[in-house]
């Protein structure tokens, strides 16, 4: 290939299925160890060879220890190879990405230019102080309505719609404390971390026509661990990519363990939804475990809700038997 790249020979037969499809909507289900991040590194290889200029690409990851990792593999697979392209593929978390479009759109998002990002223990300050009013009890209770804001912001409701839909009086006062959390951020001229996903879907929405710049910029979008995304995540990534559907996304929903804080697996199949043409790549051969440990997994996954089936299978031999333990204490469990 142009780039060097041995795509057949470094690749399974899924994983290459999945590598060289043609460009379009495509959920890549990998099960565990089974090679997704070889899988979306030589994806990006391959997006190149077709003609994709590096600025055009954007692999989208949830943790800046992800993103590195992924910037060093697609530089592994890519930077000897291609010396002359200035810049690689835009590797990039959610979060930065939306900062990003902050950055550029703060007027037309009521942002003054040096606008500050209040990390958790800043926005609880906040809260601590908005609530004063409501008394020592809600004071107190500061911690719990910052985490259910935080699940407003995420399920992109507004403070208004939180009201809406409160269902007791703990809720209604939640809504009341979220609608002075805003004022005060927009005070401060101040974002949160979940600002920084929901604000450029909001903006999108009100100023349609800076949304196609930015799709303008993109030729195709990827997206690592996909069942993390939670609504707000999934609504954006639906702004940028429009109909046209230019994006790979890698996930699996057996791997979901994130519901807690917002994530929605349903989003593997939202994708299907919005993107009726999705090809859908099963990886199942598994290359960590040996055949009596994916038995067993495979008994144990099987009894999940599965939006998409699948059974991970290994060329690694039988290995030991499995051992069924049981610990005294959580002590003993980690001895």
């Amino acid at each position: 290939s142009a780039s060097g790249i041995d795509f057949a020979k470094a690749l399974n037969e899924q994983q290459l299925g999945a590598v060289t499809s043609p460009a379009g909507a495509h959920l890549v289900i990998a099960g565990a160890g089974s090679g997704k991040t070889r899988t979306l590194t030589y994806r990006v290889g391959w997006l190149l060879e077709q003609g994709y200029r590096p600025g055009e690409i954007l692999l989208l990851t949830f943790t800046n220890k992800a993103a590195r990792e992924m910037r060093q593999r697609v530089g592994e697979n890519l930077g000897k190879k291609k010396k002359g392209q200035a810049r690689g593929p835009r590797i990039s978390t959610f979060h930065t990405l939306g900062l990003d479009i902050i950055k550029r759109e703060y007027g037309g998002l009521g942002l003054r230019s040096g606008f500050s990002i209040m990390d958790a223990a800043d926005t609880l300050g906040v809260l601590r102080d908005v609530l004063k009013k409501s008394g020592p009890d809600a004071v107190a209770a500061a911690e719990a309505t910052q985490w259910r804001i935080s699940s407003w912001k995420n399920a992109m409701l507004t403070p208004q719609q939180a009201a809406a839909q409160a269902a007791d009086p703990l809720e209604r006062a939640g809504a009341h404390a979220y609608e002075l959390y805003v004022r005060a951020l927009k005070a401060y001229n101040a974002v949160d971390f979940d600002d920084l996903i929901l604000l450029p879907v909001q903006f999108f929405d009100q100023v349609p026509e800076r949304v196609q710049e930015w799709r303008d910029r993109l030729g195709y979008l990827l997206v690592d661990e996909y069942q993390d995304t939670n609504l707000a995540q999934y609504n954006l990534l639906r702004r940028l990519m429009g109909d046209g559907g230019a994006i790979t996304v890698v996930g699996d929903d057996d791997q979901s363990i994130y519901a807690w804080r917002g994530a929605a697996p349903e989003n593997l199949k939202q994708l299907s939804a919005d993107y009726p043409n999705l090809k859908v790549i099963k990886l199942e051969q598994n290359y960590r475990s040996s055949v009596r440990i994916l038995r067993v997994a495979n008994k144990l996954i099987a009894n999940n809700p599965h939006l998409f089936e699948k059974k991970l299978w290994s060329g690694l031999g039988e290995g030991d038997v499995v051992r069924v333990l049981k610990a005294r204490d959580p002590a003993d469990e980690a001895q």
